[in-house]
């Protein structure tokens, strides 16, 4: 692969924090440092004796990106999150190197023994049998049709699904068995599959949702480095608007006092461009997320370090995270319910709300796949039934 280093599973590299505090990130990361994860016996603090640069200032080397392949065992997830509009979810990707500070996914990292930070956004895990895995499960004669979720954990248009097309193969699949599907994603590598898409999207089997948290591009850099730049996203709502799939845009997540003032404008600007709807989430921070993003916060926003905590736990009952069903997503008390008046008021303000929802996704029309049995499939041996 041409700009990744190939990793196979055996020899995954777990990189180390380098013993020094990084004020700021390496370049192009979203993370300031590799944190271990909770599940490590051994825990270890960086510590900047002075000597690593002068001044206090520091710049972190470059970090490389690794892909390793993997073997996926079952590729369909399910949940039971009263709080989520979907039941089934699909992930080619692990980690995800966008780098959003803020990605709740984070955490799973840990699991693989690496760090939820650097690690996280430049150690990428791709489940390179996700099409024939899932081929598999579709044809289980006690498969019964729902929308899949795409790209939840992660998001499915990773820069290495330019050269894997791992995504691509997903949605043929979809699309040859006339299986509905919902998207989400940062990325404008989206607009490649808009011939699946608009061919399903015609039949009711495929919407698409584009993340936009802020419209200013100097803080998108920054929260989201390696994501495409807001603009840019606002012009993939437009194209898959004209291409006629529904399309909504995800303002997740609501940061008070960073991306919080440009609510109204990301609403008015994806209304502008052709979203059909819109949702937000206000900003969580489960497990490792939160002293991640804090030290984000330090790094970026010191003069307003203390006022963005503060509100924070004001919509989560004092403490930093609360993992109430009920709350999660939205917050509680006055500030978040201001959030929600506010944005209640801008669908309305620019014509939004009158869009109306999501039509429900057709899974009538659901052609189970034939994949042969497991034996002659190992074999290269065809199926007699």
């Amino acid at each position: 692969m041409s700009d990744y280093q190939k990793q196979p599973p055996s020899q995954v590299i777990h990189f180390q924090a380098s013993g020094v505090a990084h004020k700021v990130p390496p370049k192009g990361r979203g993370a300031t440092n590799n944190m271990q994860g909770r599940y490590e016996v051994a825990q270890r603090e960086d510590f900047d004796d002075g000597w690593a640069a002068e001044d206090g200032q520091l710049e972190p080397a470059a970090l490389r990106t690794i892909v390793t392949e993997e073997q996926a065992k079952t590729i369909l997830s399910r949940n039971a999150s009263p709080d989520l509009p979907f039941n089934v979810s699909l992930n080619p990707y692990r980690g995800c190197e966008h780098g959003c500070i803020y990605c709740f996914a984070r955490p799973s990292h840990s699991y693989l023994g690496l760090s939820p930070g650097l690690d996280f956004e430049s150690r990428i895990f791709a489940k390179v049998n996700a099409p024939e895995v899932l081929l598999r499960e579709l044809a289980k004669p006690s498969y019964v049709p729902e929308s899949i979720a795409l790209g939840i954990n992660t998001d499915a248009y990773q820069p290495c699904e330019r050269e894997l097309k791992l995504t691509r193969r997903i949605l043929q699949v979809l699309h040859d068995c006339e299986h509905p599907l919902a998207l989400i994603t940062k990325s404008s590598l989206i607009e490649r599959d808009i011939d699946l898409l608009a061919s399903m999207a015609a039949k009711r089997q495929a919407v698409a949702a584009v993340t936009i948290t802020t419209l200013d591009p100097a803080v998108a850099r920054t929260l989201e480095p390696r994501a495409a730049a807001p603009a840019r996203r606002l012009r993939t709502i437009r194209t898959l608007a004209e291409a006629g799939i529904p399309v909504s845009v995800s303002i997740a997540p609501m940061i008070p006092f960073i991306t919080e003032p440009d609510l109204e404008r990301v609403i008015e600007a994806a209304a502008e461009a052709g979203a059909v709807r819109a949702s937000y989430i206000v900003l969580r921070l489960p497990w490792e997320v939160n002293p991640l993003f804090q030290n984000w916060l330090n790094a970026h926003f010191p003069e307003r370090a203390k006022r963005v905590m503060n509100r924070i736990r004001e919509m989560r009952g004092g403490a930093d995270y609360d993992a109430d069903f009920a709350t999660r997503m939205r917050g509680e008390g006055v500030w978040a319910d201001l959030l929600r008046q506010r944005f209640e008021k801008a669908l309305i303000r620019f014509g939004m709300a009158q869009r109306g929802s999501f039509a429900t996704l057709d899974a009538s029309r659901f052609r189970r796949p034939y994949a042969p049995p497991e034996k002659d499939r190992l074999s290269g041996q065809l199926g007699l039934f």
